[in-house]
């Protein structure tokens, strides 16, 4: 819900300041109403639901994958589509994958997001609204900022709502936080902020490769944004995770493994995630597993920890680099 909205309207009625607390701990417990919440006066209830919506983002539908993962497309109430994801482990896990913009403004040419047009940053309410319409259906336990958007360039929002997560469950040390290297805020999560962690999109070991697919990276260049992933991780003392999209042909060669290798230096500071690509109609295709494999082995050859990541929801475009509302309405049936 509109929680600025929520703390205006029980000022006006004077109501106690204790008031605000009880709403939102019955909401972030998974209340589906205001009538749920049995602790607040009938009246105040009543005044409530007719004056604070219980969400702040209207749901427009959802689809679920063959493998669990639920996805969520919503309105915002000046008409911006965001999507969220939900992914269900085989372990127990729940992990959240929320947005933090609607769109985005980066364009990264491999990324369906980065293709419509951007709208605008979210607020805090309706990031958290997003994780609240999964947890008012079941426990949930991890977040990613993987959505739309780049987190950092909206760092006030995300910070105001990973303070409130822990209330759904949802710890600091399982919150991680995705960038495509926006100095600015790194230098902010290194100082601010609960300790969450730190997720670097690379894609590319060298500076032309890399702005060819990240265009971010002719204004903040990798050396520079490694170095600020260094400072993050002597404050935070937290491992960075460097995510790198595996493209055939375009940066899965044993050459490329090398350079990356030799850039995350100290060893000990990085772990690296292959992620399989995921199919967004535009020029790339996905490295094949024998290229992957490889591509692991020589970083793990150097000391570089690396992981083939699970992807979840690709048939219902809830992917890693999927999410794009407009436009892409067959991923909801």
């Amino acid at each position: 819900m509109d929680l600025e909205l929520l703390d205006r309207r029980l000022a006006e009625r004077a109501e106690p300041a204790f008031r605000a607390r009880q709403v939102w701990e019955w909401t972030a417990r998974g209340a589906a109403s205001y009538e749920e919440m049995s602790n607040l006066p009938g009246s105040l209830r009543g005044a409530l639901d007719a004056e604070v919506p219980f969400s702040s983002l209207a749901l427009e539908r959802t689809a679920r994958s063959r493998d669990g993962t639920e996805k969520a497309l919503f309105a915002t109430a000046d008409g911006r589509p965001v999507e969220a994801v939900l992914m269900r482990y085989r372990d127990g896990r729940r992990s959240l994958c929320l947005s933090s913009q609607s769109g985005c403004p980066l364009t990264c040419s491999f990324c369906a997001t980065g293709s419509m047009r951007f709208g605008r940053n979210l607020s805090a309410s309706e990031i958290l609204d997003q994780a609240l319409q999964f947890r008012r259906a079941e426990a949930v336990d991890h977040a990613v900022f993987m959505g739309m958007g780049e987190p950092l360039m909206n760092l006030d929002s995300v910070l105001a709502a990973c303070e409130r997560l822990p209330d759904l469950g949802i710890a600091a040390s399982r919150t991680t936080i995705s960038t495509v290297g926006w100095i600015p805020g790194i230098e902010r999560l290194a100082r601010e902020g609960p300790r969450v962690r730190l997720a670097l999109s690379v894609h590319a070991p060298d500076e032309a490769l890399r702005s060819e697919l990240m265009p971010v990276n002719d204004r903040y260049r990798l050396a520079d944004v490694l170095d600020a992933c260094r400072a993050w991780r002597e404050a935070r003392r937290r491992r960075v995770y460097v995510e790198y999209l595996m493209l055939a042909g375009v940066n899965d060669r044993p050459e490329q493994a090398r350079a990356l290798a030799s850039l995350l230096r100290p060893r000990h500071a990085f772990k690296v995630n292959l992620i399989p690509y995921n199919p967004t109609g535009g020029e790339y295709s996905g490295s094949g597993r024998g290229a992957i494999e490889a591509f692991r082995a020589t970083l793990a050859e150097r000391g570089v920890p690396a992981t083939l990541r699970l992807t979840r929801g690709r048939d219902i475009d809830a992917a890693c680099g999927q999410l794009a509302a407009a436009g892409r309405a067959p991923g909801f049936g």
